[in-house]
């Protein structure tokens, strides 16, 4: 996949094997993992094997989560962009928007910034006529996210024991 989104900020492009450590040092964080179910990665083989699936995801669906990085330092904030998903609601297939940052970066809308670039790729250059978005209930933050970008609340689900709340973003609705 030969892509690169430039915002303001940060440059988003296409993740490679060499993210490995910046993968294991976002994914070892307990922190970023309080509202992914509580598993963080124990060794960089895990995070290896996430690039991994990335990578497959690429090769499958033209598309897949992009690698953050700022622009002024060329540091590896984090991941956002776009992935064909049929794990997390497996009643139907879909695109999901998801991000996933490395503490240092939180707060400065980093986020928010790589996920609207994500969806005005995803609404402009891949055509979709939807896109959507989960984020546990607990989890404040995200939930603030999604909805400030756009997304619309459509109900909720349970995953891995959690209560999650559904999103819905269509592409006649998106606003850059």
């Amino acid at each position: 996949m030969n892509l690169k989104i430039e915002t303001k900020r940060l440059y988003l492009r296409p993740i490679n094997e060499n993210d490995d450590k910046d993968f294991f040092e976002l994914d070892s964080n307990p922190k970023v993992h309080e509202f992914l179910g509580n598993n963080p990665v124990t060794s960089i083989e895990q995070s290896r094997g996430y690039i991994k699936s990335i990578l497959q995801q690429y090769k499958d669906y033209g598309v897949g989560r992009l690698a953050m990085i700022k622009k002024d330092t060329g540091e590896f904030v984090g991941w956002s962009g776009l992935k064909f998903e049929r794990e997390v609601r497996k009643d139907f297939d879909y695109y999901d928007l998801g991000y996933r940052l490395k503490e240092e970066f939180w707060g400065h809308g980093f986020a928010t910034e790589a996920a609207i670039a994500s969806l005005d790729y995803g609404f402009k250059d891949l055509k979709l006529k939807e896109i959507f978005a989960a984020a546990y209930d607990k989890h404040t933050v995200s939930n603030i996210i999604l909805k400030k970008i756009g997304f619309i609340p459509s109900g909720t689900f349970t995953y891995d024991n959690e209560l999650c709340n559904w999103y819905v973003l269509k592409n006649d609705s998106f606003a850059k």
